[in-house]
């Protein structure tokens, strides 16, 4: 490789220096011929910056929003032009939906055929322009360190986020100075005295307050302040869909999640509550029921609401308070407030809680595989560190119902509803957390959607769990279907592989459980092979979810006169 000019290098060169000053130490890809020159600066420093080689894009951009999710940094993701670009699109919308700092890269066709639809070329301005904080493409080596430091700061910054950036070919391999910036820093909004004031004016005057948590950009301290901030003023919290772990769920103060399959005495509670004090959810359709459990776009309860993007606030719902402000920041405030007596609400307080703790309790279920047992087995035996990892579909309601997350970034589930997240999710924790446990929790439709990525734990030793929930079917359509058009059942049945043989075919270990009392041998010769796993569970395709049954859907959906 010949060598670069005196005091110049490479764009490629470039780009990795600036990742490495921005601390950078992981990142996620599938490569192409279209960024070679990053892949060139890469070689050099592998002791300072590794590099997971993925199996698919859509797997790589997961696992990169993963890590942004579970360290409040950005993840970082190269993919190729064109497939490669459209393929990373779905961990790109999953980062904007869930307030996860990413940023992806982009391998683009070289400034000397731009604008002739080159060989897989897209225009990335107009194709992510929707799903992210900020689109751009650098065409100038030497502004490279400008760029990154800008698509750093962006994407932890206000609401943290998505960003994109292209790197045509040309530009990567050009030989140029460039000047070397420091780290980037985050920056957040404080509350102001007036806010915090005003908020204990209002617990002052509230007989059944409720504080729910949500969203992204909290850190662990954030999560002790908030604790504490509840402590003090006796106050339940509820988080939002697939954000169990802001609150420790073995806390007497916290009274469940609100989003799919709330519990119904839990949504009784929000909708009797006089005080709703939302912290850093934007308060979305699955949390509300569809704008339905909160009366949009005005409440009939006192309402604050807290949220790091002032863009957000008063979006959909308006509020008694709006408070722009970083998570760790306001919780930081709002420990540090004079608490105010709570003896008024303690009867509230301890009835909800009450009701939380009858709700995970095991419940029977047709079959001889009891979903809600497994977990609660789970539950008491896992370390208190241990991270979760699920995708979307109907199997992730025991998962959300019956599993007590322990607190901060033990959870890494999709808010926007992604099938295919569970399993490079949980690669990702497994490689940034090789101590700790880290268990997947799949559907069978959903595993397949990035089951690909199982070669991918083998190739660099993450010894992951994946629980591999077997119905034969897409179960979430299914049950749609059975409740709008029952008895006319099409395009939603699966015929699976053997998904232990498909375990060992990769290099790793299978188990097959169709019986409850035989996961628990399942799970611990599991963990003993030392070797990433998976434990099918095959479930009775009548178990819907943990409330009801397909069968129970289709007759109240016959009774009622659907169609048939």
């Amino acid at each position: 490789m010949p060598q670069s000019q005196q005091g110049t290098q490479r764009g490629g060169r470039i780009l990795v220096d600036a990742l490495l000053t921005h601390g950078v130490k992981r990142a996620f890809c599938v490569p192409g011929e279209s960024y070679l020159a990053v892949l060139d600066a890469l070689h050099d420093v592998q002791q300072q910056l590794e590099l997971i080689v993925c199996r698919q894009e859509g797997g790589a951009a997961f696992m990169a929003e993963a890590h942004g999710k579970l360290t409040g940094e950005p993840g970082i993701c190269f993919v190729t032009r064109g497939p490669g670009a459209t393929n990373a699109s779905i961990g790109v919308h999953t980062a904007y939906q869930d307030s996860s700092p990413m940023i992806l890269f982009i391998g683009q066709v070289g400034g000397d055929v731009v604008e002739r639809e080159a060989f897989q070329e897209v225009d990335f301005r107009r194709m992510f322009g929707q799903m992210t904080k900020w689109v751009a493409q650098i065409d100038r080596a030497e502004r490279i360190p400008e760029y990154l430091s800008h698509a750093f700061h962006l994407a932890v910054s206000g609401r943290p986020g998505p960003v994109v950036l292209a790197l045509p070919e040309d530009m990567l391999m050009d030989e140029v100075a460039a000047p070397r910036l420091q780290r980037y820093q985050r920056v957040a909004a404080n509350p102001g005295a007036h806010d915090m004031a005003t908020i204990r004016t209002l617990l002052t005057e509230a007989h059944r307050p409720l504080l729910v948590l949500g969203g992204g950009g909290w850190s662990p301290q954030a999560c002790v302040d908030i604790q504490k901030f509840a402590e003090r003023n006796l106050l339940p919290v509820a988080c939002t869909f697939r954000r169990q772990d802001l609150f420790d769920n073995r806390h007497d103060l916290y009274v469940g999640d609100i989003g799919i399959g709330i519990a119904p005495g839990l949504q009784q509670r929000v909708r009797d509550a006089d005080l709703l004090l939302v912290v850093g959810a934007r308060l979305g359709e699955m949390t509300t029921g569809g704008y339905t459990l909160l009366e949009a776009p005005r409440m009939s309860k006192r309402f604050v609401h807290v949220h790091p993007g002032a863009e957000e606030l008063g979006r959909v719902y308006q509020a008694d308070l709006l408070v722009n402000s970083g998570m760790p920041e306001f919780a930081a405030a709002a420990a540090a407030i004079d608490p105010v007596d709570g003896k008024a609400r303690e009867a509230w307080t301890r009835e909800a809680r009450a009701e939380y703790v009858r709700n995970v309790q095991p419940v029977s279920s047709p079959g001889a595989l009891n979903m809600s047992e497994v977990v609660a087995w789970l539950d008491r035996e896992l370390p208190a560190d241990a991270i979760l990892a699920n995708g979307a579909g109907n199997f992730a309601g025991w998962l959300h119902r019956f599993f007590r997350y322990r607190g901060c970034h033990t959870q890494l589930a999709p808010t926007n509803g992604a099938m295919g997240y569970g399993v490079p999710a949980a690669i990702a924790a497994k490689a940034h957390h090789r101590d700790r446990t880290v268990v997947c929790f799949a559907g069978d439709g959903d595993y397949l959607m990035n089951g690909q990525e199982f070669a991918t734990a083998v190739q660099y030793d993450l010894p992951v769990t994946f629980c591999v929930v077997n119905n034969g079917m897409y179960g979430t359509i299914r049950m749609h279907q059975e409740r709008e058009f029952p008895q006319r059942v099409h395009g939603t049945a699966l015929r699976n592989p053997d998904f232990a043989a498909v375990a060992r075919a990769f290099g790793g270990h299978g188990e097959t459980v169709e019986r409850t009392e035989d996961f628990v041998p399942a799970w611990q010769r599991a963990v003993a092979s030392g070797l990433p796993a998976i434990i099918e569970l095959r479930i009775d395709p009548d178990v819907i979810t943990s409330r009801t049954t397909l069968s129970a859907i289709r007759a109240k959906a016959l009774a009622s006169g659907g169609k048939s």
